[in-house]
Formats: structure tokens, sequence, C-alpha cells
């Protein structure tokens, strides 16, 4: 049956008289009166687009909703059903103009792409008779390729004016906005898809040899990681290499695709056929546990069409289209740095929350993201074309013209709202009633300096040392580190830069410095902690900073501060490596100043030996706020479930100010809170006069700032923080005070 279909694929045809060969051809090779193919539209219902032995003017007018009748139920649950006798089961729905009425076997299978039910094809006979397995195989094999001709887009010009076919139907997606902005282009997918082409096979024996031989390798290559010394010999990931390796030796699994080699696959698409069968089972299961071993078995089959076909994820980074929409599960901060910057216009996320690491780099870089966007991996095609909306928390995938169109539009609005953001780049900082306040900038990357002075930022608040680390292959020598550091006091001209010490470990992983595997990371092995146990890499640092600030002032912030004694040993360490490069001639800065990071709540019950003990103070708002309500701030659960601007946290925040303003430490907060008009008022409210922030939002906090009478908001903020019986929302007070007091948000 296969050659034949290979053929009829082949024949330069019409799309419908191509259907209709095929549909014949399959009932004459199943032994069948009927063979009927029903198509998803894009409106949910299932419409018959050929059929052979029913009657012929059904065909365009026999319609199902899904989950209606036997083929709705196969199209919904993704399972095939065969039936001796169809009219009794209690799903069969009789449909009069189809005349379907005389036969009562019969056999209807999904027709399924990446695990989304494209259609159903269904074959019945007059006789009463249970469909052999072979024959289920067969039909299942037969249907990926009739999944192939709805992908490509053949049966559009059978389609009815009018209609769309689920395929290519424009599609929403509730999402989360963080930092808002607007993206459109086209989708580009962090991990594709291995895309199967070559679907039926010239030499089965040949393709049986294939596949045993990539299952074979595959084997090998997780007995490897399992044996690696560098992997721990207990631990939660070991269960999952575990479970890698229990799927990857299952006899059920290898079966499976052996048997639709046999019915004349090639060894990838019977890889295909069996991973996308097991995907439309199992996809709308709630389990989580479940939901985990499908994702185990997704990344397994992938690993094994990626050996077949000899396809490489990285090389999607060269072939980038000029505006390009990274579409991903998940992923890391470092991932993302290795797409050339020119070509994203945004970032869409399933997984993720606001203050997780690849979302904080993706707003320093001034690309939009949305996060939460359930099931658009799955959804999406390399090369849709797709709208992401952090303004209005929403993705549009496959939009229609006039939306573009629309969203278009708001690009240019918001490009010209840029330009009179533009305009108050050298307007000073300073508040309606006639309060000089700091914007500075956060940064972390040589491709951020330029917009030190384009934003108009006062300085480098926050300087992320570590993705130099984090987006290197090797650790990174003295003199790299040194000639970096070099390059960014010069380009900073006679502008502050705060440097914090390399803040690795825990969830930011470096791939060439072994660390275990931690149950909660957040609080783990990192930052601080992590740099005074491994002193050599914190000397080599130092010393580098110390070097490349010769005769400049030279600003060190410590992060995740747990303890002061942990900055009296630190700063010990900067002191002996001044004392070494002095005694070896190297000039020195001019000035150092030794600050530390506030984020770890037990600080605020040292605070005067604290703010004894450096010479400015910066709050880390994004962890001291996790910390403080126990929330996993990578964990998208309960990520949204307090708000910073609740009156708990702003207390907090208060008692700090109250604290630096008491013992004359210079203070700043660098974090998401600072990067928000709102949230950036109430800091202002809260007695701060420096924040940093992504160099995109210093236009717009600035404006705020501009039409703030500050003495005003601080009264009436700490009054209302006050009120401890009032059960009022600190966020609806200050949007009310901005409404109130034409305020600029």
């Amino acid at each position: 049956m296969l050659k034949r279909l290979r053929e009829l694929m082949a024949e330069v045809l019409e799309p419908q008289e191509r259907l209709d060969r095929v549909v014949a051809q399959i009932a004459t090779s199943m032994v069948s009166e009927v063979c009927s193919f029903y198509v998803l539209r894009a409106d949910g219902v299932l419409e018959l687009y050929a059929t052979h032995g029913l009657k012929k003017g059904a065909v365009h007018q026999a319609q199902l909703k899904m989950g209606q009748g036997l083929v709705g139920s196969i199209a919904a649950t993704a399972d095939p059903l065969n039936l001796s006798d169809a009219q009794s089961h209690p799903a069969f729905r009789f449909l009069p103009e189809t005349g379907e009425e005389k036969y009562h076997s019969f056999l209807g299978v999904p027709i399924l792409r990446a695990g989304r039910s494209l259609g159903v094809l269904v074959v019945q006979s007059k006789k009463e008779r249970i469909y052999a397995e072979d024959d289920v195989e067969a039909m299942e094999t037969t249907s990926m390729v009739l999944a192939e001709m709805i992908a490509t887009g053949e049966l559009k010009k059978v389609t009815r004016p009018g209609l769309e076919l689920d395929m290519t139907r424009p599609i929403s997606i509730d999402a989360d906005g963080y930092g808002g902005g607007v993206g459109l282009g086209y989708v580009v997918l962090h991990e594709p898809r291995v895309v199967v082409t070559d679907l039926l096979a010239e030499d089965i024996d040949a393709e049986l040899d294939r596949l045993n031989i990539a299952v074979k390798s595959l084997r090998v290559s997780i007995d490897d990681m399992l044996s690696r010394r560098d992997v721990p010999l207990e631990g939660e990931h070991r269960e999952v290499l575990e479970a890698y390796r229990m799927f990857a030796n299952d006899r059920g699994w290898r079966r499976k695709m052996q048997e639709a080699v046999r019915n004349g696959l090639t060894a990838e698409a019977a890889v295909e056929k069996v991973q996308s069968d097991t995907r439309g089972r199992m996809i709308n299961l709630s389990d989580p546990y479940l939901r985990e071993r499908l994702s185990d078995f997704d990344d397994l089959a992938n690993r094994l069409l990626r050996q077949l076909t000899g396809f490489t994820p990285s090389a999607i980074a060269t072939g980038l289209p000029e505006a390009a929409i990274i579409v991903a599960r998940n992923m890391g901060a470092a991932e993302l740095l290795d797409y050339p910057r020119e070509c994203i216009r945004g970032l869409v996320l399933e997984e993720g929350a606001v203050t997780s690491h690849v979302v904080i780099v993706a707003k320093a870089i001034g690309v939009p993201v949305v996060s939460q966007a359930t099931g658009i991996a799955s959804l999406a095609e390399n090369g849709d074309s797709i709208v992401i909306d952090g303004d209005d928390n929403i993705v549009h995938l496959r939009p229609a013209t006039d939306l573009q169109d629309a969203y278009a539009d708001k690009v240019r609005f918001q490009a010209k709202r840029q330009e009179e953001f533009s305009a108050l780049r050298d307007v000073e900082p300073i508040s309606k009633d006639g309060v000089a306040c700091n914007l500075l900038m956060n940064a972390g990357l040589v491709v951020d300096l330029p917009q030190l002075r384009a934003s108009g930022a006062a300085g480098i608040g926050l300087f992320r040392t570590e993705l130099q680390f984090m987006i290197s292959s090797k650790m990174p020598k003295a003199k790299e580190q040194e000639t970096f550091y070099r390059q960014v006091l010069s380009q900073a001209g006679n502008l502050p830069v705060t440097f914090r010490i390399v803040d690795i470990g825990g969830d930011k992983v470096v791939p060439y410095l072994r660390s275990a595997e931690e149950e909660n990371p957040a609080l783990g092995w990192r930052a601080i902690r992590f740099s005074l146990d491994r002193p050599g890499l914190l000397k080599t640092q130092i010393r580098a900073l110390l070097r490349a600030s010769s005769g400049a002032e030279l600003r060190i912030m410590i992060p995740m501060v747990t303890e002061v004694y942990e900055l009296e040993k630190t700063r010990k360490l900067i002191d002996h490596e001044v004392e070494f490069l002095s005694g070896h001639g190297y000039k020195m800065p001019s000035k150092i100043s030794f600050g530390a990071m506030l984020e770890v709540p037990s600080l605020l019950w040292q605070l005067d030996e604290l703010m004894a003990a450096v010479d400015f103070i910066s709050v880390g708002s994004n962890d001291l706020f996790q910390f403080i309500t126990a929330t996993d701030r990578g964990n998208a659960r309960v990520s949204d479930r307090f708000s910073p601007l609740d009156a708990p946290f702003l207390r907090v925040l208060r008692t700090i100010v109250e604290k630096a303003s008491e013992t004359n430490t210079p203070l700043t907060l660098c974090g998401e809170l600072a990067g928000n008009p709102l949230t950036a008022m109430a800091l202002l409210g809260l007695g701060f006069r420096s924040i940093s922030m992504s160099p995109a939002a210093i236009g717009p906090v600035k404006a705020m700032l501009l039409s703030l009478d500050i003495g005003k908001l601080q009264t009436e903020l700490l009054r209302s923080l006050r009120d401890t019986k009032s059960g009022h929302s600190t966020k609806e007070f200050l949007i009310n005070f901005a409404n109130e007091n034409n305020i600029s948000l």
C-alpha cells in the first residue's frame, strides 16, 4: 500500500483528485468497502474531505464536532477505535447524508503530528469483524503521510472559502508579560523538532539496521552519562537518568518502531510515528508525574531522531530570520546569548518567572518577554508568524493580517513614545518638588554599554560579572577578565560602575565548574559562599578588577551576604591583593569602595554591623523578596502569589532606608522593582533616592519622576503603611495617587 501511496504523492494531481485516489487505494489495500478522510478545521469541526464507498455528495458536507461521534472521539482522545459493530457503540452518531448505515465494522485512527490531532482516517466494511493489529499499524503508518499533506498546506486549495484548517488557524494564548513591549516576527523554536521529510522506506532491511544501530548508540550514550565520575551517585538527577535508561531499553518501544519500519516507514519516520502516537495519548494527562515521564520520553525520542538524521540544533542560530521570536519551553540565560542580538525581536517561554535569569537578561538587552504561554512550543512551527504583547499579556500565533497591521501600528506608536523618552535623556532626574534622584542602569555584557549614554543613566548600579563566566565555554583567564573590565570602565568614562563579584553556583550553572546537585539551589552553594570556598577564583577576579581600575575608582559589591564576617573575610582578601600588586609595581585604583548586597533577610538583624562594615549598600529586591515571602522566583505557581507592593515587604524596605539615613550610608536598590514606573514610584515614596534598572526602563521611570511630588507621596504612603487595620491594597493606593496627581505611568 505504501509503495502505491508514494507513487500517488509523486504524481502531478489536483489535491482533491489525489485525495480521492488515496482513499480508494487504502480501501483496496485494507480489503474494505469504505475509506474516509476527515480533516480538523479551525472551528473544531471534523469535515469529510474524501471518501471511497460513502455517498460522494457527503464530501465537504458531512461534519462532526471534536468529541462528537466515533470520528470526533478518536480525534479528541488520539486513540484508535476498532469495532465489529460500530452502530452499537454508545458514541456512534448517524450521518444520513453519508449512507453509512449498511456498514458494521469500523477502524478509525487519528492523524497526528507532534501529538496534535489533525484529522481521522477511517475504513468500514459490511461484514462484522475486528481488524487485525497489522491493519491498525498499517492505518497509523498511512495516516502519517496524510498528516504531511495537511501540514504542507496542500489542502488549502480544496478548503471552502471562509474556512481554515486547524493546523494553520490563528491561536491566541494568554501569558504573563514581563517588562512590557511588543514583538512581531517569525517563530524560531529554541529546541526545534526534527522535521522528517523522508517518510517511506526504499529498503526495509536497511532501515531496520539503521534503527537498531541508532538505538544501540543511544543506550551506550545514556550508560556513559550514568557512569561519568562528575555525575553524583545519588540525587533526583540520578532518577531522571535511570528513567531515560529504562525507556531506552524498553522492548515495547523498540518493537513498535521496528513494526512501523516493517510497515514501510523509514527509521526516522518510525521514531516520529511512535513518539506522536504516545504524545497524542498522553498530552492531556493532568498527573504531573506522568507528564514528566512524557517529557522524558519526548527528549529520548528527539535524541534518537537527531542521531538518525544528523540534525544539530545549533545550526538554526546561523539561519535566523531578520525578525526572530525565540520560542522555548524554558532556557538558560547563556543559551539566549548564543543568538545574534540583532535578529531577536522577542522571547516566548512556557515556563519561567519575571525574576528568572533568562528573563532578566532578555530585558537587559531590550527583548520583550512573555512567559507561561502554555503549549506554545508544540503548537508553533518554525517560520510561523507570531506577535507577542507584553503589555496585554498575550501571544498571537499565526495572527490574521488585520491583527498584524494593528500591532505594527502599536509598535510604531511605541517607537514614537521611545523617542519622547529619548528626548529626556539629558534632563536632570529631579522630581516636581525639587528632589534629585539617581537613575542607574543594570548591565553585564559589552553589548549593554552603548545604552549607558543612550539611556541617560547616571552610571551602572549593578554590573553582573557572572555573565562573562556563563557565556564562556571555559573559565575566563585573569588577563581576559582584566581586558573585559578595562573595556567596561573605558566605555563608562567618568560615570560610576559598581561591579558585583561573580554570582555563580546554585541555579546559575557554569558547565566547566563542577558542583554537586542541590535540592534547593537558591538557598545553596552560590555567590559569596561559593567564592570564599573557591578563593583562587575570587582572588583572580579581584586582581583583574584592581589592575583594570588603575588610577580610577573601583566599586566592588558582594552578593548573597548572610553574616558580616563574610564581608570581613572578603575585605581581607582584597587588602592582600592590593598589597601584593602594589609590591610588584602595579598602579592601584584611586579609591576602592566596598559594598554589600542586602538580599538575605538575616542581615535585617545586623544592620548596624553591616553599615559599619561597608561603604555602600545595594538592596537586591529580587532575592530579598523571594526569601522574605518564601516563594521560589523561578516557580510560576507561586512567584505571582505575593506582590512586592504588599505592605509587609514595603515596611522591610522602609526599615532599611531609615537605618541607611541614620548611619549616613549610601543606599541603592537594584532589581525588578526599580524598572517599572509604578513600583519605582513606591521606592521613591519609601525614601530611596538611587535605583538601578534595565536601560529601557530609565526613560519611562524618569518621565514618572519628573511629574511626581515625592514629598506628598512619601507623607501619604508612610501613613498608609502605618495603618495596619484598613486591609487596603498598597498597589491600589499607588494607582489612585498617580491618577489623582496626573503622574505619567
